[in-house]
């Protein structure tokens, strides 16, 4: 989980829009990205190098 929000930082960093990258209703709301057979919720700060990590579902199989 670790590793793939730091690639999302580095994404950001190059000037990458990560605000539509997931899945959301609409470009700059919640996302949700899958990874390691789970998945986590982020915002992305439109004005700020931010991207806030809202909730974190391991896979279903580790609960």
């Amino acid at each position: 989980m670790e590793r793939l929000v730091g690639q999302l930082v580095e994404l950001a960093s190059t000037g990458v829009d990560v605000s539509d990258l997931g899945n959301g209703p609409r470009p700059g709301g919640l996302r949700r990205m899958d990874a390691a057979g789970g998945w986590f919720y982020f915002l992305v700060a439109p004005r700020d190098p931010l991207i806030i990590i809202v909730r974190i579902v391991p896979p279903f199989d580790a609960l």
